[in-house]
């Protein structure tokens, strides 16, 4: 068995939290519930959640996949270098922006959600793991081989005539010669 990548399943569930976050927060706003100013502020916190979970990290293996569109959040994300590539500042960050969405029922789902993305980020790091960018590969054009470069010059080789297939109307003249004798 393979030693499980951490940040990878804490990447997934700090996303979907950020996303359950600002959906009870944008509930709590319109509903205009009692204590509304908590989910203003997590409309506020499950944005910044969202936007800094975005980007991918990349996989220890190198088989990372990036979202779509993750480039220009992973150059705002490494912007900010240490504060964002260490999982223990993730850990904390996202437990605390936890705490207030608990005060308010629309957006209690979005904070329990956060405070385990924030468990599993501890996990993380305390395995060692740490936010890596996943950059664009710049492709280097290959030179096709010099066998590749010319067609073959020989044709290929084909059966004696005799033992090709001969075009003749009737369907006795069209069949093989088989040179075996076959007994019966």
């Amino acid at each position: 068995m393979g030693k499980i990548e951490w940040a990878m399943w804490a990447n997934e569930q700090a996303l979907a939290s950020g996303l359950i976050l600002l959906t009870g927060g944008i509930v709590g706003v319109a509903g205009q519930f009692r204590g509304w100013q908590f989910a203003a502020y997590a409309i506020a916190a499950g944005a910044f959640v969202c936007l800094l979970e975005y980007p991918r990290s990349k996989r220890t293996k190198g088989t990372s996949v990036e979202r779509t569109g993750q480039y220009c959040f992973t150059v705002c994300v490494k912007s900010f270098g240490p504060l964002t590539r260490n999982y223990y500042v993730r850990a904390f960050l996202h437990a605390a922006l936890s705490v207030p969405a608990g005060f308010l029922l629309a957006t209690v789902l979005g904070c329990v959600c956060l405070g385990i993305a924030s468990i599993i980020y501890l996990a993380a790091a305390i395995r060692g793991e740490h936010w890596e960018p996943i950059l664009p590969k710049k492709e280097i054009a290959r030179k096709p081989d010099d066998s590749m470069k010319n067609p073959p010059q020989n044709p290929p080789p084909r059966p004696p005539p005799e033992t090709r297939r001969k075009r003749v109307d009737d369907l006795e003249g069209a069949a093989y010669d088989n040179p075996i004798p076959v007994d019966e």
